[in-house]
C-alpha cells in the first residue's frame, strides 16, 4: 500500500514518513531514497526491530515513535495468548525493541513509556491493553510533530536574514514525524520569509545528508547545495557560514551531545572561527541519568558501510574499518540547545535539570 508522500497544510508543505493504519505500520523506507519512495510495511513487532536496525527509519524521534508502535504490534501479536503469556511475551518484546539501537535516547526513552502504560493496566483484558497501548503510541507521535514545530519557532527566532546555514546528517521530516528539529528550524526560516540557503554536508558513510536532507530541500524548493563533508571546514574559514545546525540522539546533563559521526569535527571548526553552533532536539533526547558525554555508548556499525556504496566494494578487501555511527560535541563548544521549550545555553547543567520530569525526579 501506498500514502501521498507529500500535503500541505497552513502553506507549509508536509512530507509525511510514519503511518500506523490496519494495524501496521507503515515507514518510509529511508534506504531507498532518492532512488525510490517505497513504505517498509510493518506487521510485527519484529519487523520494527529489523527496520530500526537496518535503518529503515532513523533519526532519533522517529525510532522512538516506531518503537512505541512495535510495542502496539507485540500486543496485537499476543493478544490470543492467556494473561500471564501475554504479559511475558510484552516484556520480551519491549526489551527486544529497547536495545534495537545504543545511542538514541529517544528510543529507550519511547519504549519505557509504553512499558508503564502496559504495567499500569494488567488488570484489563488484552485486546483493551492493546487499544491504551495504541492509543499511546498515537500521543507520541502527534507529540512529535507539536514539539517539533515548537523547536522550529524557537529556532527561528537565532535564524538572520540572509542566513547562510550548515546543517550534517538528516534531521528533517524523514527523521521525525513530519516536520524536523534542525531542519525544521530551516523550514521555518524559509516560510517565514528569510532568505536562507542551506549547506547540506553528505554525511559519510551512509550518506543521510546526500540521500535524504537534499532530498527534502529539493521537495520543498529551499535554496540548497550539497557539499563532500571536507568541504564544510573550508567554508566556515572563508565567513561563508553563518550559522550551524543540528540534531542530537543523546544529551547529557552537561551539554554533551551524541550526533551523527562528523558533528563534533564541525563543532571544534566553528568554535575556532566563532560561527554560532546549535543543537536541535525535543527534551525526549535529554538523558538526564548521565553527567557527561563520556556515559553514551556509541554504536558501531558494519564495515560494510564504509568499504561499498550501494553494493559497490570501493575500497580493498581486506582493509580493516572503524567506523562509529556517532560521536560526541561537548558542551563547551555548542552556543545553544534548541528544544520545544526553549533556547538552553551555559550553565547547561542547571537550565536543563529545571527541565528534568517530575516524574524522574529523584526522591
Amino acid at each position: 500500500m501506498h500514502f501521498n508522500l507529500l500535503s500541505k497544510g497552513d502553506g507549509i508543505l508536509m512530507i509525511k514518513t510514519i503511518e500506523f493504519k490496519d494495524e501496521k505500520l507503515y515507514l518510509l523506507d529511508q534506504r531507498k531514497i532518492p532512488i525510490e519512495t517505497e513504505f517498509f510495511v510493518c506487521k510485527t513487532f519484529q519487523d520494527v526491530d529489523f527496520a530500526i536496525k537496518d535503518m529503515a527509519v532513523r533519526g532519533a524521534p522517529a525510532i522512538g515513535v516506531a518503537a512505541a508502535y512495535g510495542v502496539v504490534l507485540a500486543a496485537g501479536q499476543f493478544m490470543k495468548c492467556d494473561k500471564q503469556e501475554f504479559i511475558n511475551r510484552m516484556h520480551e518484546a519491549c526489551e527486544v525493541l529497547y536495545n534495537s539501537r545504543p545511542t538514541a535516547v529517544n528510543l529507550m526513552w519511547a519504549v519505557k513509556r509504553m512499558r508503564k502504560v502496559l504495567d499500569d493496566n494488567l488488570s484489563l483484558e488484552t485486546r483493551q491493553i492493546y487499544e491504551r497501548l495504541k492509543e499511546e503510541a498515537d500521543e507520541i507521535f502527534k507529540e512529535d510533530f507539536a514539539l517539533n514545530k515548537k523547536i522550529a519557532e524557537f529556532g527561528n527566532t537565532i535564524v538572520p536574514q540572509k542566513a547562510s546555514i550548515l546543517t550534517h546528517c538528516n534531521t528533517g521530516a524523514l527523521a521525525t514525524t513530519g516536520y524536523g528539529t534542525a531542519l525544521g528550524v530551516v523550514r521555518e526560516a524559509f516560510y517565514s520569509g528569510k532568505d536562507i540557503i542551506v549547506y547540506a554536508d553528505e554525511t559519510r558513510p551512509r550518506l543521510q545528508g546526500a540521500r535524504l536532507t537534499a532530498w527534502e530541500l529539493v521537495q520543498e524548493g529551499i535554496p540548497s547545495k550539497l557539499i563532500v563533508d571536507s568541504a564544510a571546514a573550508t567554508l566556515i574559514r572563508d565567513g561563508k557560514i553563518d550559522l550551524v545546525l543540528v540534531g542530537a540522539d543523546r544529551i547529557a546533563l552537561n551539554g554533551d551531545t551524541a550526533n551523527k559521526i562528523g558533528t563534533f569535527m564541525l563543532s571544534v571548526v566553528a568554535k575556532a572561527y566563532g560561527v554560532p553552533f546549535y543543537i536541535a532536539a525535543p527534551t525526549s533526547t535529554i538523558d538526564f541519568d548521565i553527567e557527561s558525554g563520556k556515559e553514551i555508548k556509541i554504536e558501531e556499525r558494519s564495515a560494510e558501510e564504509v568499504t561499498h556504496i550501494s553494493g559497490v566494494r570501493i575500497a580493498p578487501e581486506g582493509i580493516d574499518v572503524y567506523n562509529p555511527a556517532f560521536d560526541v560535541t561537548p558542551g563547551e563548544n555548542i552556543t545553544g540547545i534548541i528544544t520545544e521549550k526553549g533556547i538552553l545555553t551555559k550553565p547547561y547543567r542547571e537550565n536543563i535539570l529545571k527541565l528534568k520530569p517530575k516524574s524522574i525526579q529523584k526522591s
